[in-house]
């Protein structure tokens, strides 16, 4: 299968594929995907440093929740309509709820140092305003 790569009118590249006659968003060319991404491999390293027998609860709970919201992000983009496309970010958007939660519990059990946490915090609110700001865009 052949893609053409070319620019939409919002400035968002997809890919074209001229047999099946649809198109599909590039994730790669987001700003929240980018942020989501970026938070998705902090969280696998600063994980790494969770006490063990967290590995199949909070550390494997955060890992996957991280990787949800990436996820469902790229999935999205591989959808055909606007609408099934906006279902995917608020699926994305609940991911990343749940690892606002889970990084705040991981603060309250002491599991990040202070610079993790002053990094994840940052990280996460501004891929929680970016993908909202995404979202409601796509509503308005």
């Amino acid at each position: 299968m052949s893609y053409e790569q070319k620019t939409t009118h919002c400035s968002f590249s997809t890919y074209v594929d001229e047999k099946q006659g649809w198109e599909m968003r590039d994730h790669r060319n987001y700003k929240a995907f980018k942020l989501a991404d970026d938070l998705c491999i902090f969280i696998y390293v600063a994980t790494r440093d969770f006490p063990r027998e967290e590995i199949y609860g909070l550390t494997s709970q955060l890992r996957r929740a991280a990787v949800s919201v990436v996820s469902n992000f790229v999935e999205g983009c591989g959808r055909h309509t606007e609408a099934d496309f906006l279902r995917f970010l608020d699926i994305s958007f609940g991911s990343i709820r749940e690892v606002e939660y889970q990084v705040s519990l991981a603060k309250r059990l002491g599991y990040l140092s202070d610079p993790q946490l002053s990094n994840l915090e940052a990280k996460l609110d501004e891929a929680i305003k970016v993908l909202r700001g995404l979202i409601v865009s796509m509503r308005s």
